[in-house]
């Protein structure tokens, strides 16, 4: 199913549809809505979403920091609060996508990913990623202070979304039926659009190389993702969606600890 063309941007109406269908699908926040969404109709906006959920994640690692708790315990109740604003979502994805990749039968690999059972490669590939993520925030929080942990947070969130959407936009749905099958194939201007919303917000909030990075990192963790599931899978399903946000996501937060690593200084004031 193609979604609805990207027209009628300069409508508030449309814009705050499509906000509300988004927010609704990517978070717990249980929004009524008017009509029967076109999730990929969307999806320009997963970004702007994935900010908001940033920000979130952020305000409590920082309410974290001012209560006196180590850097690594301050990044895990952020990592906490994002995965319970999201129910989860992507880290679900990820893991499922981890057991169907294990799997040595290829013929065999959708059906693992769709039970509901979690197995062996799912769960090392969550602790993996909740370290990789929880150190690189914790890093960023002792480096260069409580602000630039927050932004980091909101920075990689918005750009891990827009990444996947662009990696789904050059793949098919891999079945006919599913999550990814229903909701439609993203168009290449949303993509383009999600990808300059993305960079709209990582440059207000970070330095313009520093965000340059960051969006280059997700992209690269995406990419890889997808040529994965193209040559295994023969296109994209919803967890292979999720299984894209988390590494963009990962490489994201990476990529900031990296940088205010290498230079402090250049963290927010």
């Amino acid at each position: 199913m193609r979604p609805e063309p990207l027209t009628d941007m300069s409508s508030p109406r449309r814009v705050l549809r499509d906000l509300a269908t988004a927010t609704a699908f990517l978070t717990r926040i249980p929004l009524a809505l008017e009509e029967p969404p076109q999730l990929m109709r969307t999806a320009w906006c997963f970004p702007v979403v994935g900010a908001g959920i940033g920000l979130f994640a952020g305000l409590v690692l920082a309410l974290a920091a001012w209560l006196g708790l180590p850097p690594l315990a301050c990044s895990l109740c952020a990592l906490a609060a994002a995965a319970a604003a999201t129910g989860a979502l992507h880290e679900d994805g990820l893991a499922d996508l981890a057991d169907g990749l294990g799997c040595p039968d290829p013929e065999r690999r959708l059906a693992a990913m769709r039970d509901s059972r979690i197995g062996t490669w799912g769960v090392l590939a969550l602790v993996l990623m909740i370290a990789l993520k929880s150190a690189a925030v914790a890093a960023i929080l002792q480096g260069a202070g409580a602000l630039a942990a927050l932004l980091a947070f909101v920075s990689a969130l918005a750009a891990g979304r827009a990444a996947m959407v662009a990696a789904a936009s050059v793949l098919e749905p891999a079945c006919d039926d599913g999550l990814a099958h229903a909701a439609g194939h993203p168009e290449h201007r949303t993509a383009v659009f999600g990808l300059a919303c993305a960079g709209g917000l990582l440059v207000v909030m970070l330095p313009v190389p520093a965000a340059a990075v960051v969006l280059v990192a997700a992209l690269v963790g995406a990419a890889v993702v997808a040529g994965v599931a193209s040559r295994t899978l023969g296109g994209y399903t919803g967890d292979v969606l999720g299984g894209m946000e988390q590494v963009a996501e990962i490489l994201a937060l990476l990529a900031l600890a990296a940088w205010f690593g290498a230079d402090p200084g250049m963290g927010p004031t």
